[in-house]
């Protein structure tokens, strides 16, 4: 597959669309794979703003896509084969795996936040 820029999201969307239609999957068949909901994915593809780090990349692992970052202006110094050996970067790598852990630690945070309110009986605590 070429490198597909993504400067939105609506491309986001419609590169999920394309890509989850290319194999043959329904909305819910890619959703199940992920571990996500159908009306996630339905909004993800439409271009909704409201999607977490984590769940995209479980909805990028389901289509066999990987997400190669790179520098805007690095984009007309080196062919897509270059820029796709930026992942087998070892700091690249741990530079992005600490991204993801401080996403996660931060997801779980507002969940445990959501969950206590709830408990609470979403009385606001002083």
């Amino acid at each position: 597959m070429t490198d597909i820029e993504i400067p939105d999201w609506t491309k986001l969307g419609s590169t999920i669309r394309s890509e989850r239609k290319r194999a043959g999957l329904s909305q819910q068949a890619l959703a199940s794979r992920a571990s996500l909901s159908r009306s996630w994915l339905a909004r993800l593809e439409a271009g909704h703003r409201t999607a977490e780090l984590e769940s995209v990349m479980r909805l990028l692992r389901a289509l066999d896509l990987t997400l190669v970052l790179r520098r805007a202006d690095d984009a007309d110094d080196h062919p897509p084969a270059h820029r796709a050996t930026t992942a087998d970067d070892p700091a690249f790598t741990a530079a992005f795996e600490s991204l993801l852990d401080q996403h996660r630690r931060a997801s779980d945070t507002r969940s445990q936040t959501w969950t206590d309110s709830l408990a609470d009986g979403g009385r606001d605590r002083d």
